[in-house]
């Protein structure tokens, strides 16, 4: 027989590789340890391609980093299971984004051991139905059924960052430390915050969206100001603010949404600007407010 050219050894050695157990095992073997563990914490079935004979990198919803093979994301789907989060995503040192978006089966706290993941930079887990309290070095997440105070000094980063904590139970007031934060949105709508929340405005700020209806937030307006260039969307309605609308919110060029109604202000009603697209509903159920598109001032 023939002895093999060069080129044909080179594609057999190849081939021979690629379908060899070595190259099934390309990922680190501690991270492909610690996702095996999740999976059967969760349930086998969510996760039939993930296997030992496949590189843990191919794995769906697992992304990796293409240097070094450790896995620094994890993306859990919509699932129709009951299951707890595993307490297990924290063994995994590299993990800079976690996801387990839309999963209504998703009860429990969420656990400690997360919010010590200090790579961590993206973490969503809205729509779900966690519950307990809000673990104190945890980047806030949303929609869920989360309670009590929320606990300061949770952003390492002051800009950039993202307070999207609606639809929960949390109560008391927004620590004042939150005021150096420069949000790129912020919604803390449909909880129970009270007190003054004046500081997450600024004039100079970079803010795009703020939501703090349908809380207990007592403040005075008057005294606010607003990111002129940014802001896009401000919703207030259903809380105890009190004072007057800022005329300074006639000069924010992008404003496309406005609600202050359910709140105790009064005066006038600014005008000019982009508030002339706003109709009554938007100024609805205030203490003395006045002037278009409500009655004229007396």
């Amino acid at each position: 027989m023939a002895a093999l050219s060069e080129p044909l050894r080179f594609l057999l050695f190849f081939f021979l590789l690629c379908d060899s157990p070595v190259y099934a095992g390309k990922c680190h073997k501690g991270d492909k340890k610690v996702l095996l563990s999740i999976k059967n914490s969760i349930g086998d079935y969510i996760f039939t391609g993930w296997t030992s004979d496949f590189a843990c990198c191919d794995w769906s919803g697992v992304g990796c980093d293409e240097v070094s093979n450790r896995v620094t994301a994890l993306d859990v789907g919509q699932t129709n299971t009951t299951f707890s989060l595993p307490a297990a995503v924290s063994d995994l040192p590299f993990l800079t984004s976690l996801s387990f978006h839309k999963n209504p089966g998703l009860v429990g706290p969420i656990p400690a051991a997360i919010g010590t993941m200090v790579g961590l930079t993206f973490l969503r887990l809205d729509w779900n139905s966690l519950s307990g309290p809000h673990p104190p070095t945890l980047t806030p997440s949303i929609r869920n059924r989360l309670t009590g105070p929320l606990p300061p000094g949770i952003f390492s980063n002051t800009s950039g960052a993202y307070l999207r904590l609606s639809h929960n139970g949390l109560s008391g007031e927004v620590p004042p430390s939150y005021g150096a934060v420069e949000f790129l949105q912020v919604d803390l709508s449909r909880n129970r915050f009270t007190g003054d929340a004046s500081f997450l405005f600024g004039r100079g700020k970079g803010t795009q969206q703020i939501d703090l209806s349908r809380n207990v937030f007592e403040f005075d307006l008057g005294k606010v100001e607003f990111p002129e260039a940014e802001l896009i969307a401000l919703d207030l309605n259903h809380n105890k603010i009190y004072g007057s609308i800022p005329k300074q919110i006639a000069e924010v060029e992008n404003l496309q949404l406005f609600n202050v109604s359910y709140n105790r202000l009064c005066g006038e009603i600014p005008t000019g600007g982009r508030l002339d697209r706003f109709d009554q509903y938007c100024y609805l159920h205030n203490k003395c407010l006045c002037g278009a598109p409500l009655p004229p001032c007396k």
